[in-house]
C-alpha cells in the first residue's frame, strides 16, 4: 500500500527506521545532509534518530524558462551541473538560455549557502558516510547534482534517502549513489506533495530553527 505521510517530520521519523537497517549505513561516520528547503525537516528527524551530524547542502534546480517547476537540470557546489539533455533537445532550449539560467541560479546558490552555512558550517565529508535527504524525488536532477558534488568532497559512500519518489527516478538513482532508500514509490506518482497530508512551504526561519536545535542537541560538534 502506498504511504501518505502526515508531514515532513513524520516522514523523517519513518525514514530513519529504514536507514538504521540499511546495510550501507554506519552510525560511526554518518553525516546527514538536507537538500533545502523541504528536505531539512525530514533530515532533522533522521539525524536526531540516528545520532548523526546534520548539515544543509545547497543545490539549485535549473527551471525551464516560463515553466520553472520543470527541471532541465541542476547545479551544486564545486561547479557541478547536471543537465537533462533529452528534455533540452525536446524543448529546443538554446545554450544561451541555459547559460543565463545557470548564472541566475548560481547567484542564488551562493546566497543560500551563506544564509544557511555561515553560522552552521558543513561538517567535513571526506572519508565519511553521507546520507543525502530530500522530501521526495521527482525528476531527480537536484539529487544527482548533490551526489556528484559530495563525491568531489571525497565522501567514503553516498546514500540517497527520501520518503517518496517516482519509481523510475528511484530506480535510476541506484546508478548514481552507493545505496538508495525510497520508502514509497507509488505507480500513480505525479508530484511529491501529493503524498503528504500537510506540505506547506518550508521557510528560511524554519531551516534556521531546526539547525539551531540540532546544534543545541550536539548533533554537530561545536
Amino acid at each position: 500500500m502506498d504511504r501518505v505521510f502526515a508531514d515532513r517530520r513524520h516522514a523523517g521519523r519513518e525514514l530513519s527506521v529504514a536507514l538504521a537497517a540499511h546495510p550501507d549505513f554506519s552510525r560511526r561516520d554518518a553525516v546527514v545532509l538536507a537538500l533545502p528547503r523541504g528536505g531539512v525537516p525530514v533530515a532533522f528527524e533522521v539525524a536526531l534518530a540516528l545520532d548523526a551530524a546534520l548539515g544543509v547542502f545547497v543545490v539549485r534546480k535549473l527551471g525551464v524558462p516560463g515553466h520553472p517547476e520543470l527541471a532541465m537540470g541542476a547545479i551544486a557546489p564545486g561547479g557541478v551541473r547536471v543537465l537533462n539533455e533529452r528534455l533540452i533537445r525536446q524543448l529546443g532550449i538554446s545554450d544561451t538560455v541555459i547559460a543565463r539560467v545557470i548564472e541566475q541560479e548560481t547567484r542564488e546558490l551562493e546566497r543560500r549557502d551563506r544564509l544557511y552555512n555561515e553560522t552552521h558550517p558543513l561538517p567535513p565529508l571526506a572519508d565519511r558516510g553521507v546520507v543525502l535527504v530530500d522530501d521526495g524525488l521527482a525528476t531527480g536532477s537536484t539529487m544527482r547534482a548533490a551526489v556528484q558534488a559530495v563525491r568531489l568532497q571525497k565522501a567514503k559512500r553516498v546514500l540517497v534517502a527520501v520518503p517518496v519518489g517516482s519509481p523510475d527516478t528511484c530506480l535510476e538513482m541506484r546508478n548514481e549513489a552507493d545505496g538508495v532508500v525510497c520508502l514509497s514509490t507509488p505507480e500513480g506518482f505525479t508530484a511529491v506533495g501529493s503524498w503528504y497530508r500537510v506540505f506547506d512551504q518550508t521557510t528560511d526561519a524554519e531551516v534556521h530553527m531546526l539547525l539551531d536545535e540540532a546544534w543545541r542537541r550536539h548533533v554537530l560538534p561545536r
